[in-house]
C-alpha cells in the first residue's frame, strides 16, 4: 500500500478504444486516480 504523499509506480492500462496509457504519460500535469470496486461484488 503506498503512503498519503507518495508517488504511484508507472503503470500501463488500456483505455476505452483499446490504447495503452501510462502513468508517465502524464508526468508534470496533474492526475486524479479514482478506483472503484467491479459491479456486482461486495465491499
Amino acid at each position: 500500500m503506498l503512503a498519503e504523499g507518495s508517488k504511484a509506480p508507472d503503470f500501463t492500462l488500456s483505455d476505452q478504444d483499446g490504447n495503452d496509457v501510462s502513468l508517465s504519460d502524464f508526468k508534470g500535469k496533474k492526475v486524479v486516480l479514482w478506483f472503484f470496486p467491479k459491479a456486482s461484488t461486495p465491499g
